[in-house]
């Protein structure tokens, strides 16, 4: 088994001076060969050990994806230290809650879209007694920076050569149902992860990824960011939200990951240039389809994909249906921070298996309780919760399988797997009946007038779908927005049973983000206060299919 930066060590050895990174800056793309980011990676973890740091203290890290991020990930490992990655997004809450409860003694900080929440937190810190390091970019003041402290730092003399059982991150969930939890990972853990996603999605060295979703999630880490170091391939990143499609058509990549909130943007942007009856007309010609659904992934940077991915949230069928016209097979995979990352995938693409989540990944177990939850057995699986033994034993089963708190089944005739819902995301109406609101989100998200749904129903006679329109329906009247959301009432009531049917849709006049803390980090929504925030004006809903807030 060899650990991260004996691959690192080993790669450099072979290909030296071949490009592993490449970083836009200001337009421009700066190259890191092998050889270049293993001699940062050595510099980097011997000023670790100058500032009097030692094995097992923990480096805090906040930063858009960049190439120093990598560095730094594989610095503090060859130094022995542990990780503790922080969303870039993170509010002040958080990062407090992060920083104190991980025991962090150094922050390195890259790019962030906004300081503010940050300069908060450092300007009162005074009891966290933290070392500052900064990335080589505009972001708050720090003691250190990059560049200088690379300079006059001398490499680390002996890399840490870790034991499999050996710490190597401690990766705090995105608190999506509450304060975010420590997920301690071996270096074993991660390295099954890495080599087993890497051999699942088929990655070799002469492949190009684009590292964009957050670091600090295990999905990119495990999925990009791991598997590039054992194949050996090339990573390209994105310089901000204006250039990301410049900078995906300029990598040009071979197997790309997304989440189904950008599934759906990329899918609405192609909606409000082309309308859905006349795109899906063009796509049934026989050689004029081929053409219009090249152009449309050569537009998106995607034509020379061989791979695509989905994963973090349930993503709808009809969604991939969708795509699979213009020859994008997007194969759902799942996973979480506890489990590794990648733990069970459509892969390779099985047409009749979209609507689940597939097959398991070899050496991972799966299973599903007799209450319907979804258990789990892998050499992925975390250590423990950190500093939460309680927690961690009621986390698992007497046999050893991780109790992951998603609702599934299991399909026998497809051997796949598929995911309903959250164990703790059902909600019960005023009739008593209990509703999964994951399958019902994911039959209204065919309409691509939605872009964010949360259906929801406590204590009310049926359930209702609070959405948020996407940009389709900025150049429709209010008259025929909702002339399509009845017909889509009408034909997904059709298909759910009496207790579970809609009573109307509920159009929110503000987006759910990041800042306004209705969504995780991750893009996923924080179903717990969205309910809070719309629940009361719904009981004010009566008679109305269609409700616009005012």
């Amino acid at each position: 088994m060899r650990m991260p930066i004996s691959e690192l060590e080993r790669r450099t050895e072979l290909t030296p001076d071949k490009i592993y990174l490449r970083q836009p800056v200001d337009g421009q793309v700066k190259d890191f060969t092998w050889s270049g980011v293993f001699d940062q990676v050595r510099r980097l973890a011997g000023g670790f050990q100058s500032l009097g740091l030692k094995p097992g203290d923990r480096i805090a890290l906040m930063a858009k994806n960049c190439a120093e991020w990598f560095i730094t990930d594989w610095a503090i490992m060859a130094a022995g230290m542990i990780s503790v990655p922080i969303y870039p997004t993170a509010g002040e809450k958080t990062i407090r809650h992060v920083l104190s409860h991980s025991e962090s003694k150094l922050l390195i900080i890259g790019k962030l879209d906004s300081t503010d929440a940050l300069s908060n937190v450092l300007n009162d810190s005074g009891e966290l007694a933290l070392q500052t390091l900064s990335m080589p970019y505009p972001t708050v003041m720090t003691k250190l920076q990059w560049y200088k402290f690379l300079d006059a730092s001398a490499p680390i003399e002996s890399l840490n050569d870790p034991d499999e059982n050996d710490v190597m991150s401690i990766i705090y969930t995105s608190g999506s149902t509450g304060t975010p939890k420590g997920v301690v990972m071996s270096f074993g853990a991660y390295h099954y992860a890495s080599k087993q996603t890497q051999d699942t999605l088929g990655v070799t060295e002469s492949d190009r990824v684009v590292s964009y979703l957050p670091l600090a999630h295990i999905t990119e880490r495990g999925v990009i960011e791991g598997p590039s170091l054992y194949a050996g391939c090339t990573v390209y990143f994105v310089e901000s939200l204006d250039t990301f499609i410049f900078d995906i058509n300029r990598a040009q990549p071979t197997f790309f990951l997304s989440v189904p909130r950008l599934w759906s943007k990329f899918l609405s942007n192609i909606h409000a240039r082309v309308t859905p009856k006349k795109l899906s007309i063009l796509l049934s010609l026989p050689v004029i389809g081929n053409l219009v659904a090249r152009k449309i992934r050569r537009t998106l940077g995607l034509d020379q994909v061989r791979v695509f991915g989905s994963g973090s949230a349930p993503i709808s069928p009809e969604i991939l249906k969708w795509y699979k016209r213009l020859g994008m097979n997007i194969s759902e995979g799942w996973g979480m921070t506890e489990t590794g990352g990648l733990s069970c995938s459509n892969l390779p693409f099985d047409e009749a298996r979209i609507g689940t989540i597939g097959v398991p990944l070899d050496g991972t177990e799966m299973k599903i309780s007799e209450q319907g939850e979804v258990l789990i057995s892998s050499p992925g699986l975390f250590q423990e919760y950190y500093q939460d033994p309680a927690l961690t034993e009621e986390s698992f089963t007497e046999d050893g399988f991780f109790k992951t708190g998603d609702k599934g089944e299991y399909n026998e005739a497809l051997n796949a797997f598929r995911i309903t819902g959250r164990v703790k995301e059902l909600f019960k109406t005023e009739k008593g009946k209990y509703i999964a609101p994951v399958p019902i989100e994911s039959k209204l998200a065919v309409n691509d007038l939605f872009e964010q749904i949360c259906v929801m129903g406590t204590l009310l006679p049926q359930p209702i779908a609070v959405t948020v329109l996407s940009p389709a329906a900025e150049s429709l009247s209010n008259e025929k927005i909702e002339a399509s959301i009845n017909q889509t009432l009408e034909s997904i009531n059709a298909q759910l049973e009496p207790h579970e049917r809609l009573s109307g849709v509920f159009v929110a006049k503000d987006e759910w983000t990041i800042e306004n803390e209705l969504l995780t980090p991750t893009l996923k929504i924080k179903r717990g206060d969205i309910e809070q925030a719309y629940l009361p004006k719904l009981r004010m809903m009566t008679g109305k299919t269609v409700c616009w807030e005012a």
